[in-house]
């Protein structure tokens, strides 16, 4: 019965995050860093590797770019960094919130390592500055994610007892 329910959450994690980037959405509005965040979180650090894979497939079908790896890397720190924020509603999603601004410091350093603002301070503070207007979309994302996965977090768990997955 564990491994089933295991699997189960598992396939959840997939569907979600599948569904999210999949679906038309405006730009960097998707689950992603919430679940990047929510998963090892609630569940977890035994569950980052399923939201990883979960990243992999996902991205065989969007296409592997560049960038990507830098996305990867920055779901690990979140993930990693989430079991320091499961006090409380109020720490978690302030820890959600942390993780959108690192998944912008994080991936859009590796925007600028590609060279298209040039190789000097300017083109680095340039690179972040055009691209606060996703980071506006990706944070009320994860926002407004985090809400929701609090939300059937807290219904599942009374239901079925997910602390015990």
């Amino acid at each position: 019965m564990k491994l089933m329910k295991q699997l189960l959450i598992c396939t959840g994690i997939f569907a979600a995050l599948a569904m999210s980037r999949f679906i038309p959405h405006p730009p960097n509005f998707t689950s992603l860093l919430a679940l990047s965040f929510y998963v090892p979180a609630l569940l977890g650090l035994r569950y980052l590797p399923a939201l990883l894979i979960s990243f992999v497939i996902t991205d065989i079908f969007i296409g592997y770019h560049f960038g990507t790896h830098w996305t990867w890397g920055s779901v690990l720190i979140i993930g990693l960094m989430s079991k320091y924020f499961v006090k409380s509603f109020i720490t978690r999603i302030s820890g959600a919130i942390i993780g959108a601004l690192l998944f912008y410091i994080i991936t859009n350093f590796g925007v600028w390592t590609t060279g298209v603002y040039g190789y000097s301070f300017s083109g680095l503070t340039n690179c972040y500055y055009l691209a606060i207007p996703f980071f506006t979309y990706s944070l009320l994302s994860t926002f407004t994610f985090s809400i929701a996965i609090e939300g059937c977090y807290k219904f599942l768990d009374n239901k079925f007892n997910l602390k015990k997955a």
